[in-house]
C-alpha cells in the first residue's frame, strides 16, 4: 500500500510526492504490455501521472477528483491529452460531498467503456483514501464500502492489476480502508469481522471499533444533472476513439541477461 505518489513531476516534487512510483511502474509495464490503463480515485487529481503520458496513446489515465479551488487545481473535463495522446486522458471533475451511490454510479459505466475501447493489457489503480468521509484534507463523503466497490469493479475485469495507496490524512480511516480493500482483492471480504479485533492500537478506532465508516451529513453538491452531463460527455469522447491503439511488441530477454550483457560490454578494468 505504500506508494501512489501521483503528484510528483519529472523535474520537481509536488503535493507530498517526490518520486512518482506510478510513472516508473507504468514504464516498466509498457515493456510487456502494449497498453496500460491508470485509474485514480484519490480526491486529488492525478496530475503527475497524466502529465507523464499526456502525448501517448499507449497509456490512458482516468481520474475522479475534486475540482475547482482545490489542490492541484487541474483535471478539467476538457483536459483530454494532445498529439497521439488526444482522447487518452480522462478527467471526471467532482464537487464536494459525493457519496457511495453517486460515485459508483458514474465510475462503473466510465470504466466499462474504457475497458471496451482501450483494451488494456494491465491496469494500475491508485486508491487514495483521502476521498473517504471524515478525511482531514478531503471533502468527499465516501465510505470504505463505496471506495472498495471501485476496487471490486476493476478487479472483476480479470486484467493484471497493480493496486497502490495514495493520500489519506485521517490515519485510522486509511487503515480501515486499505485493510478492507486487501480483503476484497483476495476475495476474503466476507471472512473478516465488522468489528476490529482488540490490539495495542484499539484506542484509535473508538467508538465502536468498526471497520466500516458512516457517512457524515455533509451536503452533496453533485446534482444528478451535473453528474449525468459530465458522464455522457466522457462516454461520448471515448466513443470517438478509433479502437485500441496497436504497437509492435518484441519479447524482451530477462533483466538478469540484459544486466550481464551490459557488464560484458563495459570497459575493464572500470574507469577510476
Amino acid at each position: 500500500w505504500p506508494g501512489g505518489l501521483h503528484h510528483a513531476m519529472k523535474g520537481k516534487g509536488s503535493g507530498f510526492c517526490y518520486v512518482n512510483d506510478i510513472v516508473l511502474a507504468i514504464l516498466e509495464l509498457l515493456k510487456f504490455h502494449a497498453r496500460v490503463l491508470y485509474i485514480d480515485i484519490d480526491i486529488h487529481h492525478g496530475d503527475g501521472v497524466e502529465n507523464a503520458f499526456w502525448t501517448t496513446d499507449r497509456v490512458m489515465t482516468c481520474s475522479f477528483h475534486k475540482y475547482g479551488d482545490f489542490f492541484p487545481e487541474t483535471g478539467d473535463i476538457s483536459d483530454i491529452g494532445s498529439g497521439k495522446g488526444k482522447g487518452y486522458s480522462v478527467n471526471f471533475p467532482l464537487k464536494e460531498g459525493i457519496t457511495d451511490k453517486e460515485f459508483v454510479r458514474i465510475f462503473k459505466p466510465v470504466i466499462n467503456k474504457i475497458m471496451e475501447v482501450f483494451q488494456p493489457g494491465a491496469v494500475v489503480l491508485q486508491c487514495g483514501a483521502d476521498s473517504l468521509t471524515g478525511d482531514r484534507l478531503g471533502v468527499f463523503n465516501l465510505t470504505t464500502r463505496g471506495h472498495a466497490e471501485c476496487v471490486r469493479i476493476v478487479k472483476g475485469f480479470g486484467v493484471p492489476l497493480l493496486v497502490l495507496g495514495g493520500g489519506g490524512y485521517t490515519i485510522n480511516n486509511v487503515a480501515r480502508c486499505w485493510a478492507y480493500e486487501t480483503a476484497v482483492l483476495l476475495d476474503q471480504e466476507h471472512a473478516i469481522s465488522e468489528t476490529i479485533p482488540e490490539h495495542e492500537y484499539s484506542g484509535y478506532y473508538e467508538p465502536g471499533h468498526k471497520i466500516h465508516l458512516t457517512p457524515s451529513n455533509r451536503s452533496n453538491l453533485n446534482t444528478k444533472e451535473y453528474l449525468d452531463k459530465y458522464m455522457q460527455q466522457i462516454l461520448q469522447n471515448l466513443s470517438q476513439l478509433q479502437g485500441a491503439p496497436s504497437v509492435q511488441m518484441q519479447e524482451l530477454p530477462p533483466e538478469s541477461l540484459i544486466e550481464e550483457r551490459n557488464l560484458a560490454a563495459a570497459p575493464w578494468p572500470p574507469d577510476e
